[in-house]
């Protein structure tokens, strides 16, 4: 492709007959034909590695218009992440026809996953990508951030269109969004499932963050394309805000859940495994047996329903489709019984918010005289003011809180405790070690009681360290309650 037709189609300045070959923003993965992409990050500056990139073959560098390059063509732009990326999608589309994206502080890997199912269950080759990788008709790939960067974005995106998936559903995280690391691909549809405290490392203020997830609105998803806004009824400022910058776009507002005027939540009634829904669409109330538990996961389930209704399904094969939906790997997932047959549940709430959820939903599935014991710690190098926040919660709302560690990084795992601690109640304690943690937790759960193991959720290992340091050691929160389950902890 040459690279005067790339630029032409992404709307830049510029002209060459040069054969574009591929991009890269790793100057490890340049070739002969590929355009770099040199962006400031927060640790690393990929200017410093331009003449690396330009060694091994680099025929243009997208960077500031003050970076130095020398033998390559330099394509200068204030913001070269943006440029970047609209070059990079002329070059690797065709993609699905079908997109939508999610965004949110919470909620975001069981939204997309339940859009995918859904869909699956409506006869269409779907797929989703996120936290949990790349999940398609035939398997999963893991990639390991929530937003990939955006040449594996757009790689994965026209892999999946070559491959027949016709609908795709991403997960837009606020880094993603601000680095730009989902452009490209049509957005038919977009959704926003709820707004708290996080990343405040990156983003320093909730409004920069809150500004970050509307990108999605306001930049990236299609002119007059459906929203969909979920609506708790709480009055909150931040749904208020959402749908007032996706109305400032003419974007159609579609709101879900117990103010919802879309699809409203009437009513709720938990079950032993699930939940009965009463939800009004169009003027009729509707039944629908939700076989997960737990207010947030039906908050989920309403805007996966609204993204599918909005991007063609039937309603009747939507709402049949929600009494189907299958539990998401890591949220609110049952992972064993100890002896005295007290379940425990594995969550990825690692947010003040997320935390006071899942013990919510735990909390009327606890046999009367029972009690709520939470395991939880906080990352390292990450928002470290939520971390009394989450002690506060999880103190008042549970019956027994165990503050262990999470994934350290380069901090101190001892610091971060007392850091919850200090937010923490009488009925916390510390246990340092998760393993140690969780077998105190299923240890003493008798069987009116429930364990809750909250944090990381679906990841596979526990870091320690950071950079040239870091290491990451085999950790799996469900694999090790089973073993403590069963004795062998």
């Amino acid at each position: 492709m040459r690279l005067a037709d790339l630029l032409r189609a992404a709307g830049l300045a510029g002209d060459s007959d040069q054969t574009v070959t591929g991009f890269a923003i790793d100057h490890r993965k340049v070739a002969p034909g590929t355009i770099f992409g040199a962006f400031q990050g927060a640790t690393v500056n990929g200017e410093d590695f331009i003449p690396a990139a330009v060694g091994a073959g680099a025929i243009a560098v997208v960077a500031r218009p003050e970076a130095r390059v020398e033998g390559a063509l330099h394509l200068a732009d204030v913001n070269p992440r943006r440029a970047f990326a609209r070059l990079a999608a002329g070059f690797f589309s065709p993609y699905p026809a079908t997109v939508v994206a999610v965004t949110g502080t919470n909620g975001k890997t069981s939204t997309v996953e339940m859009t995918r199912q859904i869909w699956r269950m409506a006869g269409e080759r779907a797929a989703s990508i996120g936290t949990l990788g790349v999940t398609t008709p035939d398997g999963s790939v893991s990639t390991g951030l929530t937003t990939p960067d955006i040449v594996t974005f757009l790689a994965n995106m026209a892999g999946l269109a070559r491959e027949g998936v016709s609908h795709v559903a991403y997960e837009a995280s606020s880094h993603g969004l601000d680095q730009y690391r989902g452009e490209g691909p049509k957005v038919s549809a977009a959704a926003f499932t709820n707004f708290s405290r996080d990343h405040l490392d990156y983003h320093s203020t909730m409004e920069a963050y809150f500004a970050a997830k509307m990108r999605l609105f306001t930049e990236v998803v299609a002119p007059g394309s459906p929203v969909v806004i979920h609506d708790a009824g709480d009055g909150s400022e931040w749904t208020a805000k959402a749908v007032a910058q996706a109305e400032a776009r003419g974007l159609k507002v579609l709101t879900v859940g117990e103010g919802g005027a879309f699809l409203k939540l009437i009513g709720r009634e938990p079950g032993q495994l699930g939940q009965l829904l009463h939800i009004e669409h169009e003027g009729a109330v509707r039944k629908i047996n939700l076989p997960l538990i737990g207010a947030y996961q039906a908050a989920n389930a309403l805007v996966a329903a609204g993204l599918a209704l909005a991007t063609g399904v039937p309603a009747s094969a939507t709402f049949d489709a929600l009494t189907r939906l299958q539990p998401v790997r890591g949220r609110l997932e049952r992972a064993a019984l100890n002896a005295a047959g007290a379940p425990a549940y594995v969550d990825y709430a690692h947010t003040p918010d997320a935390l006071e959820a899942a013990i919510a939903a735990l909390r009327p599935h606890v046999a009367p005289g029972g009690k709520l014991i939470v395991v939880f710690g906080a990352g390292g190098d990450r928002d470290a003011g939520k971390r009394p926040q989450m002690g506060e919660v999880a103190a008042r709302a549970a019956d027994i809180a165990i503050v262990t560690d999470d994934n350290p990084r380069s901090e101190d795992p001892a610091a971060i405790r007392a850091a919850i601690m200090a937010g923490a109640g009488a009925n916390t304690r510390e246990v340092a070690g998760r393993r140690e943690a969780i077998a105190a937790a299923i240890g003493e759960a008798g069987p009116r009681d429930i364990v809750l193991i909250a944090g990381k959720g679906h990841e596979q290992g526990q870091i320690f360290g950071s950079g040239d340091t870091m290491r990451i050691e085999a950790f799996d929160d469900v694999e090790v309650a089973r073993e403590c389950a069963g004795g062998a902890c």
